[in-house]
């Protein structure tokens, strides 16, 4: 007589709270590409995990303010002195502005990320 119902094909993976994990790969490594990304997601849950620091808030206020100084030296209009004044005096005060603000805004993002995971945050 035929069977009434299919075989199941793997085991069941249920513990007592009722949780079912993942097995996983058994079979086969995982490919070049799979590796590529596994070690992508690692990377960036890595640079995620880490505080902010006052190192790479001067690092990117510096090449902002840094790239805000050419664009005013190309489209500004004058001698190449006074149009070089107005670009640092420019760029100073972004600087300035960009630094503390920057560290400010990806520490509440930190905070905040380390919050929805549950994680305490350091201040």
């Amino acid at each position: 007589m035929a069977q009434a119902k299919r075989k199941r094909r793997s085991k069941h993976r249920g513990t007592a709270a009722g949780v079912v994990e993942a097995r996983g790969r058994t079979s086969r490594p995982p490919s070049p590409d799979e590796r590529k990304r596994q070690s992508r997601e690692q990377a960036r849950e890595k640079r995620l995990m880490t505080a902010p620091t006052w190192r790479s808030a001067v690092r990117r206020a510096a090449l902002a303010s840094g790239f805000m100084a050419i664009f005013l030296l190309i489209i500004n209009k004058g001698s190449f002195t006074t149009k070089l004044a107005g670009a640092l005096i420019v760029a100073v005060i972004a600087f300035a502005l960009y630094a503390p603000s920057g560290y400010y805004f990806e520490m509440w993002m930190y905070r905040r990320r380390m919050a929805k995971r549950g994680t305490p945050a350091g201040r």
